[in-house]
């Protein structure tokens, strides 16, 4: 990558700068690469000077000139500044983005993807407690996890995608009895929902099909076999719509996990013990208390209640220590903003336990607000519920949804308007993205249909791309691996769909400046295989964020080859 050859000379230059600056070379510091916003600042800039300058006490700028003078010679760079308090910029030659599209080109789907690192990543997500359907909340939840999976992937890691079923616990057993309470209603028995318990036509739905299933059979069973029967049937049957909606939205997982196994196997108890034995739990009052207030939560938490049962945080501690013993170097939990109470003490629970607590990250996101036309949407039209992923995806689709859900920093409140997603239009970014892709593919139909062949990409003068409008795109194809590398490093996949629009209208003002096919034969070569580039760029950027690359969409714009 161009990246890594500009750190070699930069790094060259500042050790051959360090005799004249009073620095022995082996205590050069590494430089810092990073793209100015700003064209007129340059390709890449580097702020070592700055460093190098507070560490010998001497004014930045003149630092900053002895380094642009080692620069050692390269046909890659252009002209070398130095900028402001005593910044290095970079203006690179063209041959540098002709080896961009060489490198685009010779990679394939491979270009922007780091090497296997051999470090091993669990992104645990979704994790919807199996009591009903998923809704809007749980998209984007899904899309965010999904997508990061993809882009940590993508940065070099091995990644496990992993649901952590809930299926032990009060809410359970609410849900128990309140399918238990629709069952017995269905056979002319009176029975009240408990407080606090589970309502919706779904209930009735889930009651019926278990009465399908087994008859009547379970009115002469005993009330605790009942109730666990049809707890255990309800949960079967929503986990089948869950695990179905999830395959209709794209998402997959590697492991369902049950938090049910970690009560039966001991694994809560042990976990509270070598807490104990640690010393950061103690008995108060007759429970069981964690000691994470010195870890810098607001309070210590209960572990073990005063009736002998864990909580949840237990639960989470004994889950967490399972997680590490499958050998994760890297664990990140995609959660609610809601949860963010548990961030410290759970971080805490790893350093107790022994482990790096850096390598427990979090992704935090904020609540969905659906619109219909501007309007808020509360309920669904179908069954006066909350409305579910699923009536979205029948309206909307996986693609245009995914691509809404990821769009926003997951620290962001999203406001997602079914008639605005749904739009077939380049108003809207998911399908002008989209677009860019269908028009690509187009283009290269047109060629063939007028009897253009494309030779093999080694043959072509790829340095005929010269206008301001080519070099542009070829500047926003290099920046494919650095865009996936800060992605996965901030763990922000939102950091992809902006790189994609970007792309797209990089294209469409390329596309439209300039005759791709026209009678300059090496030419036409050279912008054929521009647009193969750009959309191999965009199909991994969709693809990264779980969105497909269409070859058409006829219903949308139109245009000259």
């Amino acid at each position: 990558m161009i990246q890594d050859t500009l750190f070699r000379l930069v790094a060259q230059a500042v050790r051959s700068a360090c005799p004249e600056l009073g620095l022995a070379p082996e205590d050069a510091p590494d430089p810092e690469l990073t793209r100015p916003r700003l064209k007129e600042h340059g390709d890449w800039s580097t702020n070592v000077a700055l460093v190098l300058a507070s560490r010998l006490g001497r004014p930045p700028r003149s630092v900053a000139e002895a380094v642009a003078r080692h620069l050692p010679p390269t046909d890659l760079v252009e002209r070398v500044e130095v900028a402001g308090p005593g910044f290095v910029n970079l203006f690179l030659s063209d041959r540098w983005l002709h080896e961009v599209l060489r490198e685009v080109l010779e990679r394939g789907e491979d270009y922007g993807r780091a090497p296997r690192s051999g470090r091993r990543a669990q992104v645990e997500f979704v994790s919807a407690n199996p009591t009903g359907p998923l809704t809007m909340g749980h998209a984007r939840n899904a899309a965010l996890g999904d997508a990061l999976a993809n882009v940590l992937e993508a940065a070099g890691w091995t990644v496990e995608r992993e649901y952590y079923l809930n299926d032990a616990g009060r809410q359970m057993e609410l849900f128990g009895a309140s399918v238990e309470a629709h069952y017995l209603r269905l056979f002319g028995r009176a029975a009240e929902v408990p407080e606090g318990g589970y309502h919706g036509p779904y209930l009735a739905e889930l009651a019926r099909a278990v009465a399908e299933e087994v008859g009547d059979s379970l009115l002469r069973a005993p009330p605790e076999e009942r109730r666990a029967r049809l707890r255990d049937e309800g949960m079967r049957l929503v986990l089948e719509g869950i695990r179905a909606t999830l395959e209709r939205f794209g998402v997959r997982f590697d492991t369902w996990f049950s938090e049910r196994t970690l009560h039966e196997s001991g694994a809560i108890r042990e976990a509270v013990d070598r807490l104990r034995r640690a010393g950061f739990a103690y008995e108060r009052d007759g429970a069981v208390f964690f000691r994470s207030t010195e870890f810098g939560d607001e309070k210590d938490r209960v572990l073990i209640r005063s009736t002998g049962e864990p909580t949840y945080f237990a639960a989470d501690c004994a889950y967490l220590l399972h997680k590490f013993g499958r050998g994760f170097d890297r664990l990140v939990y995609v959660w609610g903003a809601d949860h963010h109470g548990a961030v410290k003490r759970l971080k805490g629970a790893a350093q107790a336990f022994g482990f790096d607590p850096d390598a427990v990250d979090f992704v935090l996101y904020q609540l969905v607000s659906l619109y219909r036309g501007g309007q808020p949407v509360r309920m669904s039209k179908r069954t006066g519920e909350l409305v579910s992923l699923d009536e979205v995806l029948d309206e909307v689709g996986p693609d245009a949804t995914r691509y809404g859900l990821v769009s926003r920093s997951a620290d962001s409140p999203l406001d997602f308007d079914i008639e605005e997603a749904k739009r077939q239009s380049l108003e809207n970014p998911v399908y002008y993205v989209q677009y860019a892709h269908a028009r690509i593919s187009s283009l290269l139909r047109v060629a063939r249909e007028q009897g253009v062949e494309l030779k093999p990409w080694p043959e072509v003068d790829l340095g005929l791309l010269r206008e301001e409008a080519e070099l542009d795109l070829l500047r926003k194809l290099s920046e494919l691996p650095e865009v996936v590398q800060t992605a996965a490093a901030s763990l922000g996949p939102h950091r992809l769909t902006r790189y994609a629009e970007e792309v797209a209208a990089a294209f469409h003002r390329f596309y439209t400046d300039h005759r791709v096919i026209s009678d300059d034969e090496p030419l036409t070569q050279a912008r054929l295989w521009l647009a193969v580039g750009t959309r191999q760029v965009v199909a991994t950027a969709l693809r990264l964020i779980g969105v497909s690359a269409p070859e058409s969409m006829e219903r949308i714009g139109g245009g000259q080859a």
